[in-house]
């Protein structure tokens, strides 16, 4: 990808480009070094027609909130992709259907559905990012996963193709959606339940207290590190990571947190070698300990 295309490109529309642009303050890790290309396409129009121009000759990544997400310090040579807010409306469908933007967060759908007496979507209220990363982990807690409420999905391959894919035609598994690479998320399509708010509330309430118990927070941190190994044990990834490892162990300012130990944190200014080496330290120290293998939740951007 020529850096003169993308320039004129940027002459020509209204979308945000930037080149050589810091990675750090996207990523709730704190953690990164910069883009070679950052794109914030103002509207589809010019999503659609950037990706017909560019995407063959570029290495992309779409960027939600950063919530569970590592970057390295170096260089990422192609372009990160971050929706707009323009990428974030929601509305109601019916009495029990919610279509929301890719780049809405959780928090906010789950406050809709609260305000429209849909229930279904509490669970959304305890988890940070973007509807789009939801569906594409399959994010979930306490019982309730994306796949259990999305219908349909609205997208855009990365040749301009735009798709609507049922939901019944995804195969999702544990924090995983078995989707094209390729695909760009755009809006979803979900549906709840019919229920009375002050229930619906209590629910919200409950589950947020319980995560806030449990969990840290206003702190740097990408979430949960790694998954539940759920195909060999019953016990979770922050049990094995307790029982097997020294949770004051630290690699520079990376730090497993007092917590919750499947939460790392940045406390300072941790580099990526730093939260890499103490990631792959207690990924060795539980299959030393226990001869469980524990695979990442947190996605590494190469």
């Amino acid at each position: 990808m020529k850096l003169n295309d993308i320039e004129d490109f940027k002459n020509q529309y209204k979308s945000e480009i930037f080149f050589d642009h810091s990675i750090k303050k996207l990523n709730w890790l704190n953690i990164g070094g910069i883009s070679r290309v950052f794109f914030k396409p103002k509207n589809l129009k010019e999503l659609k027609k950037f990706l017909e121009l560019y995407s063959n000759r570029a290495k992309l990544f779409v960027l939600g909130s950063g919530s569970n997400v590592l970057f390295k310090d170096d260089v990422y040579e192609g372009t990160i992709i971050k929706l707009s807010n323009n990428f974030s409306s929601i509305s109601k469908l019916d009495n029990d259907k919610i279509i929301s933007g890719s780049s809405c967060s959780q928090k906010r759908l789950s406050m809709f559905a609260l305000e429209n007496n849909i229930s279904g979507f509490e669970f959304m209220y305890c988890i940070p990012g973007t509807i789009g990363g939801g569906i594409k982990m399959n994010s979930g807690c306490f019982g309730t996963e994306f796949k259990d409420r999305l219908i349909s999905l609205q997208c855009i391959d990365t040749f301009g193709n735009l798709k609507v894919i049922p939901g019944r035609e995804i195969n999702f598994n544990y924090r995983k959606t078995e989707l094209n690479e390729n695909l760009i998320f755009l809006s979803a399509t979900f549906k709840g339940n019919l229920a009375k708010k002050e229930e619906i509330k209590i629910l919200m309430q409950d589950l947020h207290e319980k995560k806030n118990n449990s969990q840290p927070s206003k702190i740097k941190t990408g979430g949960s590190t790694f998954k539940n190994p759920i195909d060999q044990t019953e016990k979770k990834a922050w049990e094995l990571i307790k029982e097997s490892v020294a949770t004051d162990i630290s690699f520079g300012d990376a730090h497993i947190s007092e917590k919750h130990s499947n939460f790392f944190v940045n406390k300072n200014n941790a580099t990526f070698a730093d939260m890499n080496s103490l990631i792959n330290y207690v990924r060795k120290k539980v299959k030393d300990e226990t001869g469980i293998t524990i695979n990442l939740e947190i996605k590494i951007v190469e």
